[in-house]
C-alpha cells in the first residue's frame, strides 16, 4: 500500500486546522502524529473507512464505527488522561509540554467470544450554555467545539 508523503501532509494540515478550531489539539509530536496519520490513510485504503491507526479494525464498517477517528473514546480519554488511546488528540497540557502523554487503558469492551463491540452505555446530554452545542459523553468537552466556551460553561441537558 503506497502512501506518499504529500497525503500525509495535506491531511495532516487539514486535521490540525480542524482540531484547533473545535477545541481540540494534534500531538505536538508531528513524527509521532504523521506516522499516526500514514497509518488513518492506510486504512482508509483498506477498509474505506478511518479506522483508528492503533486497534484492530473488523474491516466492517458497521462494527467499527465506535473507531473511526475521531472515535467515540477520544473525548472520554482526554478528559481522564489527557490524550485519546493512540495520542493522536492529546489535551493543552500535553500540547504545551506541561504534561508527557502517557499509555491508557483500551475503553472498548473485548466479550469472551474475543470480537470487539461498541460500549453502548447511555451517556449524559451536556449542552453549552453560550451556544446550545449539544453532546452525549461521559463529561464536557474541555472547549465548546462551536463557541470555544470553556467546560465550565456546560450543564447536563437530560
Amino acid at each position: 500500500m503506497s502512501l506518499n508523503k504529500e497525503e500525509t501532509e495535506k491531511l495532516f494540515e487539514k486535521l490540525n486546522k480542524e482540531a484547533e478550531e473545535r477545541g481540540y489539539h494534534l500531538n505536538p509530536d508531528e513524527e509521532h502524529t504523521k506516522e499516526l496519520i500514514n497509518g488513518i490513510l492506510a486504512n482508509q485504503k483498506r477498509y474505506g473507512y478511518w479506522a483508528c491507526p492503533c486497534r484492530l479494525a473488523s474491516g466492517i464498517k458497521d462494527k467499527d464505527l465506535d473507531i473511526i477517528c475521531p472515535c467515540d473514546y477520544r473525548d472520554s480519554d482526554l478528559n481522564d488522561y489527557g490524550s485519546c488511546y493512540c495520542s493522536l488528540y492529546v489535551s493543552s497540557e500535553i500540547k504545551q509540554g506541561k504534561k508527557p502523554a502517557k499509555p491508557i487503558p483500551e475503553r472498548r469492551k473485548q466479550p469472551k467470544g474475543g470480537n470487539m463491540e461498541t460500549n453502548k452505555e447511555k451517556l449524559p446530554v451536556w449542552r453549552c450554555r453560550v451556544c446550545g452545542y449539544l453532546c452525549a459523553r461521559e463529561n464536557p468537552p474541555e472547549t465548546c467545539p462551536i463557541c470555544q466556551a470553556a467546560k465550565e460553561r456546560f450543564e447536563i441537558f437530560m
